[in-house]
């Protein structure tokens, strides 16, 4: 019986993962960035199990990379994620994700949507400790044993008195590790990640933990390296507002030189993600742009600048013009 291949080393001092963000982190996406660099694996926006087991095309819809070894052409591995909350149905679509070649499948526990947690989906399972072991069991017997079966959570659902039961239901159910999103349903995205919390799971259980949340630079990334007490993380808003995160990161960690990525380096990358949606009508293609130049903006004052001048802009012409512009003569001096 051969042992999970894990992706990372687990005395390594440093590990990123680029997070699966509903809605926005789609293998074009992942494309771009993975392509940036820093990043060590990926994990696909979630595929909803729910009344049988898809046919293979829905696995290459959400993980094309499954048709080139499971990696995307970076050469990162993405792994499959799925949510569910039958554990037969869980298994029997892992199953089915690994016989595609998918290098790992992850479980959600942690999509605090409402959608999705009115039917027993997600962030939702945390209330019941028991069917998060049950499914993550199932799971683990089905997939082949190389290949790794891992988990990601929340710290609870209304509060985080099951956090720790439920980390180590999901350790004792086999998984190879555990992703812990520092914060509970209800506190959602906002501020602060109680990653101290992450630090609590890791003392109690014996396989590696990745810390996720609110890590945006790499203070954030050390900060949270050390009240975590793992040196594994998963970042997601982070990398979609500094791209390059993952190689400030690396470069901070070894104390080496490293000129960040400039704005005009991000239009760059908008553009190119633009170049790749062609079939998308005006307003889908611009609402997707402002999207990623909303985050942009977190962490940019000439990306705030720019999706100042850009959000009025409805059709494809006038908004690419924006950012052209900009490129080609500079940000209004007023507004920079």
């Amino acid at each position: 019986m051969n042992s999970p291949v894990l992706p990372f080393d687990p005395a390594s001092d440093l590990y990123i993962a680029l997070a699966p963000m509903e809605g926005l982190m789609d293998h074009h996406f992942r494309e771009l960035l993975t392509a940036v660099g820093g990043i060590d694996h990926c994990v696909t926006e979630f595929i909803r199990v729910s009344q049988n087991v898809y046919p293979d095309r829905v696995f290459y819809k959400y993980c094309p990379e499954l048709k080139n070894s499971g990696k995307t052409l970076a050469g990162t591995p993405v792994h499959v994620q799925l949510l569910g909350s039958d554990p037969d149905l869980m298994a029997a679509n892992a199953a089915r994700a690994a016989k595609l070649g998918a290098p790992a499948i992850d479980l959600n526990f942690g999509c605090p949507a409402k959608t999705v947690n009115r039917s027993q989906g997600g962030a939702v399972l945390l209330q019941y400790t028991d069917r998060l072991h049950d499914i993550a069991s199932a799971v683990r017997r089905a997939v082949p044993s190389h290949i790794p079966v891992s988990a990601k959570m929340r710290l609870g659902y209304l509060d985080k008195e099951l956090a720790l039961d439920n980390a180590a239901a999901l350790a004792s159910a086999g998984i190879q590790w555990l992703t812990v999103h520092a914060r509970t349903k209800t506190e959602g995205y906002k501020p602060p990640a109680w990653w101290e919390w992450i630090g609590k799971i890791t003392e109690i259980i014996n396989i590696p933990v990745l810390a996720n949340g609110e890590i945006w630079t790499p203070e954030h990334a050390f900060q949270c390296q050390q009240q975590s007490r793992t040196p594994l993380l998963m970042i997601g808003r982070g990398l979609v507002s500094t791209p390059d995160l993952g190689l400030q990161i690396r470069a901070r960690k070894n104390g080496t030189l490293y000129q960040p990525m400039s704005w005009q380096d991000n239009v760059a990358l908008v553009q190119k993600l633009a170049g790749q949606l062609t079939w998308l009508d005006d307003k889908q293609i611009t609402d997707r742009m402002k999207q990623w130049l909303h985050y942009f903006s977190i962490r940019s004052a000439e990306m705030k600048t720019l999706f100042t001048l850009a959000k009025p802009h409805r059709s494809r012409e006038e908004f690419f013009g924006v950012l052209e512009q900009a490129v080609l003569h500079g940000l209004p001096a007023t507004q920079q």
